[in-house]
């Protein structure tokens, strides 16, 4: 599995902490940056990495900004992306087994270290439940076709 990572300046030392999970994971990922803590605008980030997904390059990413709000938003732009907001186990499993989630985002002034590792195991591991879950996933799909949008 092949994972994009990022984060801005207000989530690069959580990303840090991330990819040293990953390493000791075996998961292979690419870091899209940002690369310190100096000021970065966060949707360049999630573009790259929501782009990254939706081409194939990546399965599945991960970005990190305070809140994990505002990536959120911005990967959410990108036609075949579902990224999803998660702060809590729970909710990173739900998002995998019903709403096939391709991006997980979080914030590191809302979450520390610890919990965000737990969060990203989950979230890795969970599989797709599919079923009636495809339905709803194609829905999405149609949203994103539709001229309104």
């Amino acid at each position: 599995m092949a994972v994009a990572i990022g984060s801005d300046h207000g989530g690069f030392l959580l990303k840090e902490n991330l990819k040293e999970f990953l390493e000791e994971q075996n998961i292979d990922f690419t870091d899209f940056g940002s690369f310190s803590t100096e000021a970065t605008d966060y949707p360049d980030i999630a573009l790259k990495i929501a782009k990254s997904v939706a081409s194939g390059d990546c399965e599945k990413g991960i970005i990190i900004c305070g809140t994990g709000i505002g990536v959120c938003i911005a990967a959410n732009k990108v036609r075949g992306i579902r990224a999803a907001l998660c702060h809590d186990v729970f909710s990173a499993q739900m998002t995998r087994k019903h709403n096939n989630s391709n991006i997980l985002t979080m914030g590191e002034r809302v979450i520390g270290a610890g919990l965000a590792i737990e969060i990203v195991k989950t979230w890795l591991e969970t599989e797709f439940e599919g079923g009636r879950h495809d339905r709803r996933i194609e829905k999405i799909g149609n949203i994103e076709k539709s001229e309104m949008n």
